[in-house]
């Protein structure tokens, strides 16, 4: 009897324990089954391969029998406040394995790496490009079966001055409003020890400057933040076996370059090549130098390096995913596609977890020759529409809400930490032009916090308010911030971990609001609210589509949402201010509604004077703010806005930024959320899967990716504090298998198969009783 109890308990305990370890094996074949594999050359850079870690970003492709690839790095920002490249690499070998027949290009996602393949010549090559996770580092590996001659040459656009003119200074803060002659200016690349070192070095006077003037705030120049001062970026590459072998120039596609050639001693079966990178804002360039070969000694020193990165990305793959249909992966079926490209883009903004500034929503680390991405575009691999260091919050959201229910708060790190380094500026814009607390925070704004110059305009009207952009679009939007406040306020909620550093920012956008409409209010007339006690928040815009709007209902949820969630914090946070915000709450105005065809419905605001643009504000309410959806009072009313509002349905689509995707799973509307998801997420149209666009920005488009993947998670799991809503949007005809994370440290993983749930996994398992299946109610 003894034994028997004994053999049953080993029998459990290796059941559990099968259970316990079979879902990371699991994932680790179905992500197998996500890696790109090319069996043909590239075409041009328009047909690259993204590669990164850390805040590195790479585009690898090999082209006429060479292998080349860009290099991109968070933060290298010049004095136009243009996101510059750090160059570009090319390899050649001799004899070359690239001219045979065989040929394999693999992006390798549980490593994070690629890995190219080549047979000819009677050479057999593998090479592996990757990047350190932890250290500025990038790493070729070629290994042949003979010895052979290695070649690397630096390229380099920017061997002169390059005059910025028209279109091309999209890339840049001058856009249309360029202040006399706009110059790229040129960097400095010499052999060097065997080696190549390349920087780039802003000069004393940037937009920075011209900005401040611009907007009358000389007065306080030497309090604001300006991360372009001083700002040098470059790097060093060497390689065992290399030694400088001259200088060439050439023509890529419309831009020349100079390069600066490194080749082998003697031909080699091995040959390793390492660039180390290296940004910093140094008084001198002397500082900088010493910097970079601190970096590089501190790199070399780490002999566990790929060790490390490898445990990193496995760490990073097994903490959510999304994976349907994929017992059977065909790149034909698109319900396969939607979650294979989930996956990709999720590896391309990893690719910046540890980035000083956040991914940008127009290309990120991955653009490549604009002229592959529109034919009038022929200007240097610099460009992206839309600025380099110019933030758009509107569609930074987008890349940044969907970590969340991935778990991935280190990568939304450098998204809050932007907003904290130019908190002071946006605070003294409110002191500087109207004498009252609180952060001003803009739409189209700098890296140092102001309104970018061209939409903010040179040309206004004598005595137009200083703290407003004269721009249509763009006039009085100033509520955008309060998402990535909402996003500090959920990091809380999902690790529970302390936030207090964030706690000041969000007071202060809060008082913004609270002291700003009082201060008009009282410019008007004598009573700063209205008569129910409420602030009068007009004018005000919805959005960029409905423009001097009274009360829009997209600031009331922001505000509201917001304010609530500050009060639900642990006492600690709020202190004796919490008084404050509890009468500030009071004073935020209803949201409004209206109706059509004598259906009720969430109006965009109470009153505004025009339409702008094509965006659903009306339906803000339920994302992101969640007041309505699924179990919540006034799903009826949300749902009526999707369906009957004229301009919800007109403005509809799945292009660039349009989150209706979002809207229909937060709805609980299974056919439309998989058919806008569907569109979102499926293949690009580019041979990588996941580089979508442009739709209204560049290419890879980051927000357009970012609203799939929030679309599809919400499809699957929906969250309201400790509800757990599983598959309210979920198709019976897919078979998925994800790991999502919901709040108070808890994650969410199950299968479905064959329109039946199964295997749902609960961490903690007290959490299981707050799961509500919505999947089997259909």
């Amino acid at each position: 009897m003894k034994r028997s109890c004994c053999n049953l308990f080993y029998q459990i305990s290796i059941l559990v324990l099968s259970v316990f370890l079979s879902s990371p094996v699991v994932a680790q074949t179905e992500l197998d089954n996500c890696n790109i594999v090319w069996n043909s050359q590239s075409k041009n850079s328009g047909e690259s391969m993204p590669c990164g870690g850390g805040d590195i970003g790479l585009n690898v492709w090999v082209e006429d029998n060479e292998l080349f690839f860009y290099i991109a790095k968070s933060g290298t920002f010049d004095e136009n406040n243009a996101l510059l490249k750090l160059g570009r690499i090319r390899v050649r070998l001799t004899p070359n394995p690239f001219a045979g027949k065989k040929f394999r290009q693999q992006l390798i996602l549980k490593d994070g790496y690629v890995r190219i393949q080549a047979s000819g010549a009677q050479v057999n090559t593998t090479i592996s490009v990757w990047v350190d996770v932890f250290h500025p580092a990038i790493y070729v590996e070629i290994e042949n079966n003979k010895p052979v001659t290695t070649e690397v040459t630096y390229e380099n656009w920017r061997h002169r001055d390059r005059p910025s003119l028209g279109r091309a200074n999209n890339a840049n803060s001058y856009k249309w409003t360029p202040q006399g002659e706009v110059k790229t200016y040129k960097d400095e690349i010499v052999f060097e020890n065997n080696g190549v070192l390349f920087y780039h070095r802003n000069n004393p006077f940037s937009v920075f400057d011209i900005t401040v003037k611009q907007q009358g705030l000389d007065s306080v120049k030497s309090q604001l933040f300006n991360p372009l001062k001083d700002l040098t970026f470059g790097g060093r590459i060497e390689g065992e076996n290399l030694e400088p072998a001259g200088e060439t120039s050439g023509v890529y596609l419309n831009t020349d370059y100079n390069g600066w050639k490194l080749k082998s001693r003697k031909a080699s079966r091995t040959q390793h090549l390492a660039i180390y990178l290296h940004t910093h804002k140094a008084t001198t360039v002397e500082e900088w130098k010493n910097g970079l070969l601190a970096t590089i000694k501190e790199t070399k020193a780490d002999k566990n390096a790929l060790a490390k990165t490898r445990t990193w990305w496995k760490e990073f793959w097994d903490r959510s995913f999304v994976f349907i249909n994929n017992e059977n992966p065909a790149d034909t079926s698109t319900s396969w596609q939607v979650a294979r490209n989930y996956q990709l883009f999720r590896y391309m903004l990893a690719c910046n977890a540890f980035g000083e500034y956040p991914t940008k929503f127009n290309g990120g680390l991955f653009t490549y020759d604009p002229a592959l991405v529109d034919t009038t575009f022929s200007f240097t691999p610099d460009f992206r529409n839309w600025g380099g260091g110019i933030h758009t919050a509107q569609n930074q959201r987008l890349v940044y809400f969907p970590m969340i229910k991935n778990g991935d708060f280190e990568l939304l790190k450098p998204q809050l930490d932007f907003y904290l380094r130019i908190l002071k500026n946006a605070e003294l814009r409110s002191k500087v032009y109207w004498n009252h607390n609180g952060a001003c925070f803009t739409e189209q704004m700098e890296n140092f916090g102001l309104p970018n110059m061209a939409e903010y305009a040179f040309k206004r009207p004598a005595g137009f308010d200083k703290g407003l952009e004269y721009n249509a679009w763009l006039e009085y939007m100033w509520d955008t911030v309060l998402e990535f406040c909402f996003m500090m306020l959920e990091e809380e909620r999902y690790t529970l971990k302390d936030i207090s550093v964030y706690i000041p920012f969000i007071e202060s956008c809060l008082r913004f609001f609270d002291e700003h409409y009082q201060f008009l209010a009282k410019q008007r007339g004598i009573k700063p609210l209205d008569a129910d006690g409420h602030l009068i928040l007009y004018p005000g815009s919805a959005a960029e589509t409905y423009k001097m709007a009274y009360n829009a209902s997209s600031t009331i949820a922001a505000l509201k949402t917001v304010t609530e969630r500050l009060l639900q914090l642990p006492t600690k946070y709020l202190a004796e201010k919490r008084k404050y915000f509890e009468e500030f709450l009071n004073r935020i105005p209803p949201i409004k509604f209206t109706e059509f065809n004598g259906h009720q419905t969430i109006a965009p605001a109470q009153a505004w004077e025009r339409i702008n643009n094509t965006e659903s504000p009306q339906l803000y309410p339920v994302f992101p703010w969640g007041m309505y959806g699924i179990g919540k009072p006034g799903l009826e009313i949300a749902l009526n806005t999707w369906r009957y509002d004229t301009n919800v349905i007109k403005f509809r689509s799945f292009v660039g930024w349009k989150q209706d995707n979002i809207f229909a799973a937060r709805l609980g509307l299974t056919d439309d959320a998989v058919h806008l998801t569907t569109l979102k997420l499926k293949n690009s149209g580019r041979r990588f899967p996941s580089f979508w666009g442009p739709g209204f920005d560049w290419t890879p488009d980051h927000n357009w990716g970012g609203s799939g993947m929030i679309g599809l998670q919400e499809m699957l799991m929906q969250v309201d504090d400790k509800k757990i809503y599983l598959l309210p949007a979920w198709p019976k005809n897919w078979n998925v298998h994800f790991k999502l994370h919901a709040p108070y440290q808890t994650t969410v993983e199950a299968t479905v198969k064959d329109g039946k749930v199964e295997n749902v996994k609960v961490f903690p398992e007290s959490r299981r009783n707050d799961i509500i299946n919505m999947f089997d109610k259909k």
